[in-house]
């Protein structure tokens, strides 16, 4: 599998180059995918792969192409610092103040920095906002230095620029400025003031900048295409992998606890609550014109709302295996209660194998019923694609039941419900399956359970 992802960014490296008469010799060509590669497809990241840079990528004009390897090749806190391979090349660019990285002066003949700067907006002693475009332009750097050999200084404005306007889901500025707009001006300050350079002398600036931005801004909407899928099922996987990337906990499959689970959830469904449908993709002198674009949004926020809905009906379900757990005990391995995911000696035995048949009273969203019986269309290495139980809770609390329940889960995550009263408060016939079903899983909490269950 490594080689085919290394022979297949290879052949995108080539590629590129030859279209743009950069005549790059095949063992760098080789050297360069390998390091994208090692970047890349680390253990540590689940949706930030090689394999989302062949999704965006794929079809794109040349400096796009380069512009989308490169865009996400260096995630600081994901992978706890800079890849090993690409370390000593952006060593020097920041300084490491506790938890921040403060950019450093940039020397007088570094150019690839400097022309890197110009097009984030980023000064010298800055602190690089972490998510406000600290990975873009570290990756930016990395590409800049290692493309400027081979590129020229207009070719390399334009793959900088392309993954700056990766930065996702930003407001307009104080001055009612789109990300857009601001890029805009900054690469056209950027081409005017080296003008005296014979390759963007020649150039017509205007003309240069509408169509840097606009392949820019192509770039930038194709990142975050997954929000504006006509199938909310393809929204949800990714939304899956993001999760997963990004709690480190919960790599370490059957060992992450109740609680560890119900805050990755929760912190992606806060995210996900605020997150406006306005500021998913982005438009630049009338590309994508009014129409497609008011098109995108709306599909980007029923997108959303699907995954806000899966995720609600997620955390009523998870809140109600943590309540059982706090009941019998403390917080403890999901897998403990629920089963694991998988075993060396075969399929294991999960809880919803001693679930009974749910009722069908209530009225339910039959598509996020589907995903939650049948499953999400990516596949986890660190959880279930299909979500048997929480289909359970939805049919018996149906569409109308989850959210007041959410927000009673809420209450006892924050510990102004106890556990038990949470529990209480729900159908009792629901509470006392899912109890009988956790009591065949777990060996430690089947008597302990049982006596809960008396109690209903």
């Amino acid at each position: 599998m490594a080689i085919a992802t290394i022979n297949r960014m290879i052949l995108w490296f080539h590629e590129a180059f030859r279209a743009l008469s950069a005549k790059v010799p095949m063992v760098e060509v080789e050297q360069l995918a390998m390091l994208v590669h090692h970047s890349m497809d680390s253990k540590t990241r689940a949706f930030h792969t090689t394999r989302h840079v062949f999704t965006i990528g794929e079809g794109m004009k040349p400096l796009q192409v380069l512009a989308a390897i490169f865009h996400d090749v260096v995630y600081y806190q994901l992978d706890d610092g800079f890849p090993a391979r690409l370390a000593t090349l952006l060593e020097g660019v920041t300084r490491k103040e506790g938890a921040v990285l403060i950019l450093q002066p940039i020397d007088a003949d570094d150019r690839a920095t400097a022309l890197c700067a110009e097009i984030f907006g980023f000064t010298p002693g800055q602190i690089l906002p972490l998510h406000c475009g600290m990975n873009e332009f570290l990756s930016a750097v990395a590409a800049a230095r290692l493309l400027q050999r081979h590129l020229t200084t207009p070719q390399l404005i334009a793959v900088l620029a392309c993954i700056e306007a990766t930065i996702p889901f930003r407001p307009r500025d104080a001055q009612g400025r789109t990300a857009a707009e601001v890029l805009a001006q900054r690469v056209h300050a950027c081409a005017t003031k080296r003008q005296n350079e014979p390759q963007l002398g020649a150039l017509e600036v205007a003309s240069f900048v509408k169509s840097v931005v606009t392949d820019a801004v192509t770039l930038a909407n194709r990142d975050v295409a997954g929000f504006t899928e006509a199938d909310p099922g393809s929204c949800l996987s990714n939304t899956w992998l993001l999760i997963e990337e990004s709690n480190a906990p919960l790599a370490a499959v059957g060992v992450y606890s109740l609680q560890e689970y119900r805050s990755a959830l929760l912190r992606m469904d806060v995210f996900l609550r605020n997150l406006k449908p306005m500021l998913v993709c982005q438009s630049y002198d009338g590309f994508p014109d009014a129409n497609a674009l008011a098109k995108m949004e709306a599909v980007a926020g029923r997108n959303i709302a699907f995954s806000s809905d899966f995720l609600g009906a997620k955390l009523v379900s998870i809140a109600i295996v943590e309540a059982l757990a706090m009941c019998t005990g403390t917080d403890c391995p999901i897998a403990m209660l629920l089963g694991d995911i998988s075993s060396a000696d075969g399929r294991p035995e999960r809880v919803e194998d001693f679930l009974p048949e749910p009722p069908s009273e209530q009225a339910t969203n039959a598509q996020l019923l589907a995903v939650l019986e049948k499953g999400r269309s990516l596949e986890s290495v660190n959880d279930l694609t299909a979500s048997k139980l929480t289909a359970f809770v939805y049919r018996y609390l149906g569409e109308a039941g989850t959210r007041p329940t959410l927000e009673q889960a809420k209450k006892m995550f924050e510990g102004s419900l106890s556990p038990k009263a949470f529990l209480t408060s729900l159908n009792r016939n629901m509470v006392r399956a899912i109890i009988r079903a956790c009591a065949k899983i777990s060996l430690s909490r089947g008597e302990a359970l049982t006596a809960l269950e008396s109690s209903f």
